[in-house]
């Protein structure tokens, strides 16, 4: 029998910590509890999902527009996204009014970097969401996030998000990936 690999064991347990993060995250957000998630995020965190374009295939630099330089989905701070939160908590969201219900579905988890203080974890996530009576959507794509490493847990320093679709299928765009 072999000896035990420390640093394997190590490897796996913070690719544990890193899955509990995202899927701890991804049920506070089907629970609506938004302000709990809202402390899952750094101060200074930034949610990008950049726009999917339909490009050759000699062109696969150009599929994604650029952070900071093109027009996005969202590309926001912790400040635009506790007035978000705040607006969803009014009641008078017209979007949301009665709210969404989600489920997001988080799978393929890889720590693709754990030296440091922040961690590169890519993952992929299918969201569902019905409103109303008949409104169902769905979405699929991944998701490539810095985790920083803190005296109270991971929190989320960096989200990209890459949805699969280049033409979005749903009415509104108001939850959180």
């Amino acid at each position: 029998m072999s000896g035990v690999d420390n640093a394997a064991v190590a490897r796996l347990l913070r690719v544990r910590e890193a899955e509990e993060f995202l899927y701890r995250e991804a049920g506070l957000l089907d629970r609506r509890e938004f302000t709990a998630w809202l402390d899952l995020l750094a101060d200074d965190v930034r949610y990008f999902m950049p726009l999917r374009r339909n490009v050759p295939s000699l062109a696969p630099g150009e599929e994604w527009t650029r952070e900071g330089q093109d027009i996005a989905w969202f590309d926001e701070g912790k400040d635009v996204l506790a007035m978000r939160v705040t607006q969803l908590h009014t009641g008078v969201h017209w979007a949301e009014e009665p709210p969404s219900r989600t489920c997001h579905l988080v799978s393929n988890v890889l720590l693709v970097d754990d030296h440091g203080p922040e961690w590169e974890v890519h993952s992929h996530f299918v969201f569902y969401r019905s409103r109303m009576e008949r409104e169902t959507d769905l979405l699929a794509g991944r998701r490539e996030d810095r985790l920083r490493v803190t005296q109270n847990g991971l929190r989320l320093a960096h989200r990209r998000i890459l949805i699969d679709h280049n033409v979005l299928p749903i009415k509104n765009l108001t939850n959180f990936f």
